[in-house]
Parts: structure tokens; C-alpha cells; sequence
């Protein structure tokens, strides 16, 4: 494994952005960088041995803050939405940014995906680490993430999230990168065949936030038990896809124990014949397919994404679950470490 790190630019304030490439015997590679310690490319070969870049992303690194997608990037201290930016711990009720309607998002507008992480080369690996403050964006305790990325010669891409905390509170976290398994640029995800691990799905409001139902898929659009392509349903008239212009959904993942590795989803590109499993240690994974892309800073493919070009696979823990008793709990407390990994695995198909 050859990795190998550059100085990518500099905030206006002068902090040093870094951008790490980590190319296997294939010569398929990654590429890292600082800000919200995001993957910025993943290239891999398609069919015909034609390599790719399969994630969307920007030249800029000045464009990964604050971009709407939050394209790649980790994102935290909680990950998805928390009703009403409110929740409760020990009794005592925390108030955090309102970010997306009436509900705080992905960590807030100051979250961890709009900050730079310290790096470094670790061995084989890249680590990235943050530490967050006590009260910052109104969550308790003072917590330390670590985000440990490896890639190896079967096109592999692991990420290991660690979190360690001196008082209680939330933590959620997950990678929000998105993939056109076409190549970035290439063209919209609804021939892509997707299959989910997931006979069950959390319906919500029409704000996004789960009611607390658990449902079957069976008989709905949510049904990716057998693999369908993303565009067969998407425009149905079905509650959950009008409040989402699309997929924007929480599945649970069958068979999903804590700390033990599962499948949680398959992505398939016909025309490309690239395919990326999706295995991880979380109870659920949130798809997203782009519905909001169009106005996004302009791509490495020399323009703006539009909607649908690219699909998130989320993988994390449930929305909502601070207020959710009855869903995994995301509790962290003193003593105790926040594990969770998620494992890319990218193949070709006939």
C-alpha cells in the first residue's frame, strides 16, 4: 500500500488542509482529506479495467464547508435528525441549532463535518482525530472521535469511528459518502440496482423524524429485500418518497447485532458492472438518493451534481433516538467507547 500526503490549501484563517492518497497493487486509490474527514474520491475499475472515480466531490477544498450534501464527509455529533433540536439526558433537557426545518441536523451548521481534522499516516492507514468541546453546538461533555481509514488490494475500504467522552451524552456518527458506480458526473443513480438487508423500515412525519413505528417493506416502495433498480419507485405516490422528493428513509439492518459486521446493503451499476457492498456494525442505514443535489458547488466533473446523480448509504444508528426510547440507545457515558466501523467492499459483476 502506497500512501502519500499533500498540502490540498489552507482556510482563510490559515489552517492546513491535507489530502491523502492510498493506492493499492491494483493501482485503484482513495483519497482523503481534512475538512470533516471526508472521503474525496474512491477510483476503481469498471468491467473493462477502466478506473473511475466513483464518489462525488469537489476540487475545491474550500467547497467541502458548508456544502449542502455534506458530500463524504463525517458528520456529528449526531448524525441525522433530532426532533425539534431538543433531547433529554439524566433528566436534564439539551437545546442544540435548528438546521433543517424545525429539526437540528447532522450535528448542526457547526458540525464535524465543517471542521478540519488533525491527521496523520498510520501505518497501513489514515487517521484523522477531533476533539470536541463540552457545550459545542449545545451537546454535553467533552468527546474525542478518531476516524481510522485503511483500503486494501481487493478494493476494500474500511472506516473505523472510535468516541470517548468525560460525560454523558449523544453520539451518532456515519460517513455520508455518496456513489454513482457510472463514475462521478455520469449520469443519475435510478438504473442502479439496489439491495438492502432490511425487511423493516421507520416511517415519519412529513419533517422526516421517525413516529417510533416500525414497519414491514413488504408491498411498499421501501421493499429492497430483492434487488430493484433505485428508479423503479421513486416518483410513486407514496407518503415517505413525496415528504423526500425521493428516498430519504431509515432501514433497519436484519440481523444487526452490536459490535458484529453485517451486510447492510448492495449497489450495482449494469452499465459499468462495478458493485460495492456495504458491511457495518450499525442497527440501521439511512439511504439517501440525492433528492437535493442540484445547486451543490461545482464537481470534479466540472459542474454543479443534479438531483439523483449520486446515492448515500448511510450507514448509523436510528434518527431521532435521543427522544426514541424504544430505538437503539446512542447514549454514550464516561468509561465507555463508541465503536462502530462500516467496510466498502467494491467488486465487478459480469
Amino acid at each position: 500500500m502506497e500512501i502519500t500526503k499533500e498540502l490540498w490549501g489552507k482556510t482563510p484563517q490559515g489552517r492546513e488542509i491535507f489530502r491523502y492518497t492510498l493506492t493499492n497493487s491494483k493501482g485503484a486509490f482513495v483519497r482523503l482529506c481534512d475538512v470533516g474527514a471526508g472521503i474525496v474520491s474512491i477510483v476503481v475499475p469498471d468491467k473493462d479495467g477502466k478506473l473511475a472515480d466513483v464518489v462525488i466531490g469537489y476540487n475545491d477544498p474550500m467547497d467541502y464547508f458548508a456544502d449542502g450534501p455534506c458530500s463524504g464527509k463525517i458528520p456529528g455529533r449526531y448524525a441525522n435528525r433530532i426532533a425539534n433540536g431538543r433531547f433529554t439526558l439524566d433528566g436534564k433537557e439539551y437545546t442544540l441549532p435548528i438546521n433543517n426545518g424545525p429539526n437540528h441536523l447532522h450535528g448542526g451548521p457547526e458540525g464535524f463535518h465543517n471542521k478540519v481534522w488533525d491527521s496523520r499516516i498510520e501505518g497501513d492507514a489514515v487517521e484523522f482525530m477531533y476533539f470536541s468541546e463540552d457545550g459545542e453546538s449545545g451537546y454535553p461533555g467533552n468527546l474525542k472521535v478518531v476516524a481510522h481509514y485503511e483500503w486494501d488490494d481487493d478494493c476494500a475500504l474500511k472506516l473505523t469511528m472510535t468516541a470517548e467522552t468525560d460525560a454523558p451524552t449523544v453520539v451518532n456518527l456515519t460517513n455520508h459518502v455518496y456513489f454513482n458506480l457510472n463514475g462521478e458526473g455520469n449520469g443519475n443513480i435510478e438504473g442502479h440496482i439496489m439491495k438492502l438487508n432490511a425487511s423493516e423500515w421507520l416511517p415519519t412525519d412529513e419533517t422526516l423524524i421517525p413516529t417510533g413505528e416500525v414497519v414491514p417493506v413488504a408491498g411498499t416502495p421501501m421493499d429492497f429485500v430483492t434487488p430493484k433498480p433505485i428508479g423503479r419507485d421513486l416518483k410513486e405516490k407514496f407518503q415517505a418518497l413525496e415528504y423526500g422528493k425521493g428516498y430519504d428513509n431509515c432501514w433497519l439492518i436484519d440481523g444487526a447485532m452490536p459490535g458484529q459486521l453485517q451486510t447492510a446493503a448492495e449497489l450495482y451499476a449494469p452499465e459499468s458492472g462495478r458493485m460495492v457492498e456495504v458491511i457495518t456494525t450499525q442497527p440501521a442505514v439511512q439511504v439517501y438518493t440525492g433528492n437535493w443535489l442540484s445547486g451543490s458547488p461545482r464537481g470534479k466533473c466540472g459542474r454543479s451534481y443534479f438531483d439523483y446523480d449520486a446515492v448515500a448509504i448511510e450507514c448509523q444508528h436510528c434518527p431521532d433516538s435521543p427522544n426514541k426510547p424504544d430505538f437503539p440507545s446512542t447514549v454514550l457515558r464516561p468509561g465507555e467507547v463508541y465503536e462502530e466501523a462500516i467496510i466498502w467492499s467494491f467488486s465487478i459483476r459480469g
